[in-house]
């Protein structure tokens, strides 16, 4: 592979910028990798998961979040959520029914002289939930159930104890594709969203329902699918981001397979972005983690994923970052909306730092690695559209990620080893 200099590569436009310090991984690899997707017929890939053909091929169906992004007005006018009036929103759910709603409500909700609580129980140590609802009043509290098969033990096992606390079945909402398992519960608020829709991608779903309860929500669905849409579009249409998204997932196969650098970093140097990488890891390792094709030369499959918030992970982990002997890549997110605040004068000056290290101001003892190739993404604002068109993208850059990797992206079935075998632990030693 070619090892020319690197110019950094950048794509703008009116929502985000990224820039890429990737050092080595330069526009000769980027068109050997580019010849290698024609191969693969990527674009043809691409019209058929916008298009709402089957793309999932060990679950035999189709995954329709960018047909409920394309379809944002029609689907939000059609919705019927209950109308909810609490102090307090208990969320029950866990992987995508979690990470979702708690990320849309920490980026979008604003302070209010009486915000209502929201609250998240993941299960299934009991005391969360003990914990959580300690000084609670029932009569002013309301819970989600979010689990797309109902089936979920942590999230059932944690709606048992909601139920003997609340004893009010008015005051719970059921989100879920399996409405007949719901109803065993005598739920009455039931909202259903389609079974082609993955947990890591019920956030286009009515999983979202939590961030639209509250006074103090700013989530907007109908803005928030429409920022999809128009990702969904831009991968269609346009070919600058098109190159954007491509160079992303490239480098990030590139990094993995060929530069040893299976872990990447996630680093949010926005507090409303608190929970960024806790979002991603999940889209990107539940739908990347998968053996290697037998068809691709490419054996390493995905990257672990991951970060946090970066000002506190400046002073937790940077220092193997900086100085450290592991093979790390990184991606940098912040907003220019804070372009005046200290935490963004470090996301562009950790960016710059962790890629290229530094020659003045340092002693010996105190020189920087400077090998640590990095993303960094600075979005305009933090609104519902902005978020839409942010997940969306990281989402289309998994999906293209998947596609070169030759995996399916929509499967899981390395999750039910866990559950099949506790199952059966509880079985033989449970009570």
């Amino acid at each position: 592979m070619s090892k020319e200099k690197n110019k950094n590569y950048i794509f703008e436009n009116d929502i985000l910028r990224h820039e890429s310090y990737l050092n080595r991984f330069t526009a000769s690899l980027f068109n050997e990798f580019d010849s290698k997707a024609e191969t693969l017929n990527l674009r043809l890939k691409i019209e058929d998961l916008i298009n709402g053909k089957k793309v999932n091929y060990s679950e035999d169906q189709a995954a329709w979040h960018p047909k409920y992004r394309e379809r944002h007005e029609d689907y939000v006018n059609s919705l019927q959520y209950p109308s909810m009036d609490f102090k307090n929103i208990i969320v029950l759910g866990i992987g995508g029914s979690f990470e979702g709603p708690k990320l849309l409500i920490e980026s979008l909700c604003q302070p209010a002289d009486e915000p209502t609580n929201h609250i998240f129980i993941t299960g299934s140590d009991p005391n969360e939930f003990k914990e959580k609802i300690h000084n609670l009043d029932p009569q002013e509290t309301v819970f989600i159930v979010s689990s797309k098969s109902f089936t979920t033990d942590e999230t059932i096992n944690t709606l048992k104890d909601a139920i003997k606390w609340s004893g009010n079945m008015d005051s719970f909402i059921a989100i879920t594709s399996n409405k007949k398992e719901a109803s065993k519960y005598h739920i009455k608020h039931i909202v259903e969203f389609a079974k082609e829709i993955g947990g890591r991608y019920s956030i286009w779903s009515e999983i979202h329902l939590p961030a639209i309860y509250g006074s103090n929500s700013l989530f907007d669905p109908n803005t928030f699918l429409k920022g999809g849409h128009q990702a969904d579009l831009d991968l269609q249409n346009n070919k600058e981001y098109l190159k954007f998204i491509k160079t992303l997932s490239f480098s990030d196969i590139w990094l993995n397979n060929y530069e040893g650098k299976n872990s990447r970093a996630v680093l949010s140097y926005s507090w409303k972005l608190r929970s960024f990488a806790d979002y991603v890891q999940q889209l990107e390792m539940e739908s990347l983690g998968k053996q290697p094709s037998k068809h691709s030369e490419y054996k390493n499959t995905g990257q672990i994923i991951f970060g946090g918030y970066g000002p506190t992970a400046q002073h937790s982990y940077f220092q193997l970052l900086h100085q450290g002997t592991q093979n790390i890549c990184a991606d940098i997110i912040a907003s220019r909306e804070d372009s005046q605040s200290l935490s963004y004068a470090q996301a562009i000056t950790q960016a710059k730092l962790l890629s290229s290290g530094a020659d003045d101001l340092l002693k010996d003892e105190e020189k920087i690695n400077g090998n640590i190739p990095v993303n960094l993404f600075l979005l305009n604002k933090i609104d519902s559209f902005s978020m839409g068109y942010l997940i969306a993208t990281w989402e289309h850059r998994t999906y293209l990620t998947a596609a070169m990797l030759q995996i399916n992206p929509f499967d899981q079935f390395g999750v039910s080893a866990g559950k099949a075998y506790t199952k059966k632990y509880l079985h033989e030693y449970g009570d």
